[in-house]
């Protein structure tokens, strides 16, 4: 039974067969391999097309940004399933991967539909300026967080997000997307009343955006980074294991209390 609405049944990605892989259209031995970085072959893959020099530069700088970032939720939980079961690593990572979301890693999306916000209400506020104070308000008025602004570690500033906008202007990549981010930062300060630095989120989607980088690709690139970052860990934890040290502490540091006590 066919649920859903019925598509056209191809694809334009890759077609593999006796003498060759074809990946969009191209050779894959002969034309791609040891020609293409794997971030361009990534874009490649997604969009059909080569990225120019500035799309590959800034989706590569933001998967490098976002691969690591420490013993984080999704990295402890790859590690205990590992140590459960060495043999699946691809379900290890498969864990890590499930705790990739909106709080922990995976708000670049987030950002990108609130930058489209902002632009939006250029033309009515008369400023970018105006129209970030007004998305501010909006959310702080329902009680929602700024996406993209604030982090629990890195303070005044994330490291990672300065270093991306720095590199966008130098290389003049900067452009509506990075003023909007910029112009959110100052009034997330002013409806808060207190700075929130932007992070890496906002400056990946801000640069990504500006770089032309399609919607789906911002969205997909934390989850594309942090499987690195997992493999990385994955190989640590064969070496030297922690996952059930993890898994004792974290059942140490949480008390049990008896249902009675609860009420």
């Amino acid at each position: 039974m066919l649920i859903g609405k019925r598509g056209e049944a191809r694809t334009a990605i890759a077609a593999a067969a006796s003498d060759r892989v074809t990946a969009r259209g191209r050779d894959l031995a002969n034309d791609l391999m040891g020609r293409l970085g794997f971030t361009a072959f990534f874009f490649l893959l997604a969009t059909g097309r080569t990225p120019n020099e500035s799309q590959r530069f800034f989706l590569d700088l933001a998967l490098v940004a976002i691969a690591e970032h420490g013993l984080t939720p999704s990295v402890q939980a790859a590690r205990m399933t590992y140590a459960a079961d060495p043999a699946a690593l691809q379900g290890a990572v498969a864990a890590g991967v499930l705790g990739c979301g909106t709080v922990i890693l995976g708000a670049a999306d987030q950002c990108r539909q609130l930058i489209d916000g902002v632009l939006a209400r250029v033309s009515v506020s008369g400023s970018v300026k105006e129209a970030a104070l007004a998305v501010a308000r909006l959310h702080r008025e329902a009680g929602r967080p700024l996406p993209g602004y604030g982090h629990p570690l890195h303070k005044p500033v994330d490291p990672r997000a300065e270093r991306m906008i720095a590199l966008a202007r130098e290389r003049g990549v900067a452009g509506a997307s990075v003023e909007a981010a910029a112009a959110l930062t100052e009034a997330a300060a002013e409806v808060w009343g207190k700075a929130l630095p932007m992070n890496v989120s906002m400056a990946i989607a801000a640069t990504l955006r500006d770089a032309d980088v399609p919607p789906g690709l911002i969205r997909a690139v934390p989850i594309l980074a942090r499987t690195a970052g997992l493999i990385a860990h994955l190989m640590e934890e064969s070496e030297t294991p922690i996952g059930f040290y993890l898994a004792s502490k974290g059942e140490e540091a949480i008390a049990h209390v008896a249902e009675a006590e609860r009420a």
